[in-house]
């Protein structure tokens, strides 16, 4: 029976502690880098760490691509008085093409709870400046998302409008193809940008 993306999720934390404690070494890292200056800078046992790691982590992420285990990961978002279960693909994991259906599926739930904890704030634009955006430019971007990401501070909150590849969408590179356009809900100009 495969591993779940749960436990996957433990293994992964328990390989990067042991990382981290220097129980685990790559020899010959320094080729790896790519740059001699770079390789120089930098130990060889911190270069170990990252590249053991990295090579731990494709290998979960090659097990979950053979056995279909989901990278997707639950959390409950909260903002005011009100709380929402959205799904987001774990920065360790990778996603499946399964997984991106999972994410639109609850795209219309997020909607509403972005409309309805919204009111009375003002829209603002993220990227590359942070400028206002009215309801209906909004509602526009909103019928061209695939799929949503939410998260909140204390007083504000912030919507994710993603397209494209679930394992390239966060890097600028992946554009125009794959990203995520985001906004935040303030009172006035938002103080705690969260990217």
């Amino acid at each position: 029976m495969p591993y779940t993306t749960r436990e996957l999720i433990q293994i992964l934390e328990q390989e990067l502690q042991a990382n981290w404690q220097g129980q685990r070494w790559l020899p010959s890292v320094r080729e790896r880098v790519g740059h001699a200056v770079v390789a120089l800078a930098i130990s060889p046992e911190r270069l170990s760490m990252v590249f053991a790691f990295e090579d731990f982590r494709a290998q979960v992420q090659a097990y979950q691509q053979q056995q279909g285990v989901s990278g997707i990961v639950w959390r409950t978002c909260r903002f005011r008085e009100a709380g929402i279960e959205i799904p987001e693909v774990h920065g360790q994991l990778c996603a499946l093409a399964r997984d991106k259906e999972r994410l639109m599926h609850t795209k219309p739930a997020m909607v509403d709870f972005w409309w309805e904890q919204t009111q009375g704030l003002n829209y603002w634009w993220v990227h590359p400046h942070t400028r206002p955006v009215t309801a209906q430019e909004l509602a526009q971007a909103l019928t061209q998302a695939e799929w949503l990401e939410l998260d909140a501070t204390r007083t504000e909150l912030y919507l994710g409008l993603c397209w494209g590849d679930p394992k390239e969408y966060r890097y600028q590179w992946a554009r125009p193809a794959s990203g995520c356009d985001r906004v935040v809900a303030a009172v006035a100009l938002p103080q705690a940008i969260k990217v």
